[in-house]
């Protein structure tokens, strides 16, 4: 009986550390760490709203990340915002002038693709997924939000790896 229960310690304990390492590995060697250039001619946005440029850059900060977004909007509005968090689902706080929301949750899908749920007071205002090529030189942002129309927006943002 104390064997059994030693063996499933010991299985416990290596699967708990395998998937540390795997998140730690994948968070600080990612793909989608660098810095990263939106292609508005490879992006798609709803009609005459496609930001005349967008910089992300993503970092890796302890167990998890820090990303930090600076954009000029179709409509000239400069705007830089940041987070820091990781990959667990739990809200996680964003500073300066986002325009997308003043939270936002993130998980991992797989090796190659996150998703991200914005919220503004405590309401989801946009969803995303992206997703890494095999290459790791493009990225992929595939967002759905609502208007003030209360319509239904969609767009396809192309990132590619400075």
């Amino acid at each position: 009986m104390k064997r059994m229960a030693l063996a499933v310690s010991v299985v416990v304990l290596v699967l708990s550390v395998s998937i540390w390492a795997q998140n730690t590995a994948q968070t600080k060697n990612g793909s989608n760490v660098g810095t990263w250039e939106l292609n508005v001619a490879k992006s798609n946005y709803g009609s005459g709203t496609a930001p005349k440029s967008v910089t992300l850059t993503i970092e890796a900060a302890g167990a998890g990340f820090k990303a930090t977004v600076d954009s000029v909007g179709a409509d000239g509005v400069v705007r830089h915002w940041a987070l820091s968090g990781k990959y667990d689902g739990k809200d996680n706080p964003i500073t300066g002038n986002c325009q997308y929301g003043d939270i936002v949750a993130l998980a991992r899908v797989d090796v190659n693709t996150t998703t991200s749920t914005y919220k503004m007071g405590g309401k989801v205002n946009m969803t995303q997924t992206l997703v890494m090529s095999s290459d790791g030189k493009t990225m992929t942002v595939t967002g759905t939000s609502t208007d003030a129309n209360r319509q239904t927006v969609s767009s396809v943002a192309v990132y590619d790896k400075q």
